[in-house]
């Protein structure tokens, strides 16, 4: 790249295990959360490489570990928001959408002493059927959305959004508008023919590390990455839940070298968190 190196953004997702749309149906009432157990090591692997990121929490998690939380801010990593319940968009609709933002800032802030300037949705549930959260955020201080995956899924996504970080009008999220209320920094995704998503989560379980880092070498050449995933799924000793074999699959491959394929891209690409990719 000739000297300069392209700032990639690496987001982690701060959420219970069973929390994760292919498996809240089926955990079982008794289950261990392992949270402390699934981000120590991660914040330890962060700081052996002098590596910030967003963590992006959510709201019922920071209230059961405040101090977890208050640590990982004090380390200068980004506290983002998660929403509090971690319901999608779809579930909760406007008014539950405003009142889960305005309790898990409240409880961010109260925390961390700032108040949460990112947001991502669960699920990446936000698309044109609920284009009003964009402004909800705006309204709530919130500076940028980080939740738009154009690709689609069975789950999410929005296929024909932009690739790169943009402003979306409020009646179209897959268009730009330098008046839009909010910045919108999307998942990342390489194209060959259709999107290819590269960003993380199952798809960093799933791509050899050979080609995780070849399509974020081609995505650098003019523009950064946003690498994403959970706590829980770099983290070996996760509770395993009889899933659909589909299911199973999406959850749980990948989860025992997940860990080494995360340290092999900090080792090899340079992040931050989205704040301080975007500017703010």
């Amino acid at each position: 790249m000739g000297g300069l190196r392209i700032i990639n953004a690496l987001s982690f997702d701060l959420e219970y295990w069973y929390t994760a749309e292919l498996v809240c149906r089926f955990a079982p009432d008794e289950k261990e959360d392992q949270v402390i157990e699934a981000v120590y090591p991660l914040l330890d692997l962060l700081d052996k490489y002098d590596t910030k990121a967003t963590f992006f929490v959510l709201g019922k998690l920071a209230e059961k570990y405040p101090e977890l939380i208050k640590e990982i801010s004090k380390s200068n990593h980004e506290i983002g928001s998660h929403s509090y319940s971690h319901k999608t968009l779809h579930e909760l609709g406007i008014n539950n959408f405003e009142y889960e933002i305005e309790k898990t800032n409240g409880i961010l802030k109260s925390i961390t002493g700032k108040s949460p300037l990112g947001f991502r949705a669960p699920t990446f549930s936000i698309d044109n059927t609920n284009k009003w959260a964009l402004e909800i955020l705006a309204k709530h201080g919130y500076k940028y959305d980080s939740s738009v995956f154009p690709i689609k899924t069975n789950l999410y996504g929005v296929p024909d959004a932009p690739v790169v970080s943009y402003n979306p009008s409020k009646n179209d999220i897959t268009v730009h508008d330098p008046n839009g209320p909010i910045i919108e920094y999307p998942l990342s995704v390489i194209k060959f023919g259709i999107n290819i998503p590269i960003a993380g989560g199952f798809y960093l379980r799933l791509l050899p590390i050979s080609v995780l880092k070849h399509a974020i070498n081609r995505v650098n050449v003019n523009r950064s990455v946003v690498i994403y995933i959970h706590p829980w799924e770099i983290y070996s000793y996760t509770q395993k839940v009889q899933l659909p074999l589909i299911s199973r699959f999406i959850t749980y491959y990948g989860v025992n070298s997940a860990f080494s394929k995360l340290e092999n891209l900090i080792k090899n690409f340079t992040f931050s968190p989205i704040r301080e990719v975007l500017g703010l």
